[in-house]
């Protein structure tokens, strides 16, 4: 008996293999359920992610590679002293929300962080 699994909906690779309750993509690493999720639902997941919109303190639409300006001041654990207002930072990147925090960046003096975007004004 021949068991046909489906290609990967990423990909098209017709190399899967069925983990548990899971379907996995050995080329690109995908994993969808067995269960019936399709490849428009999981299509359609992904955008959502990549279509969230991220406005700073003031309602501007942040994007990747925006300059922004810290509009309060922000404590930082393990430091004595913390990020001031008016700190410009360049180049930020948006990321899905991490504890509220949606920018990575690297902020001089500090390193690589994460940010509120309610903390920031675009510059």
């Amino acid at each position: 008996m021949v068991d046909t699994l489906p290609p990967c909906p990423t990909c098209a690779s017709e190399h899967t293999y069925e983990m548990s309750t899971l379907y996995v993509c050995p080329l690109c690493g995908f994993e969808w359920s067995a269960s019936g999720t399709s490849s428009d639902e999981a299509a359609s997941a992904d955008t959502v992610v990549k279509d969230a919109v991220v406005k700073d303190a003031v309602g501007n639409v942040l994007s990747d590679g925006d300059t922004v300006v810290v509009t309060t001041s922000i404590k930082v654990k393990g430091s004595p002293q913390g990020i001031k207002a008016g700190t410009k930072v360049r180049n930020i990147r948006l990321i899905g929300p991490i504890n509220g925090h949606d920018i990575d960046c690297k902020v001089d003096g500090f390193g690589a962080m994460l940010l509120k975007s309610n903390l920031v004004k675009r510059a």
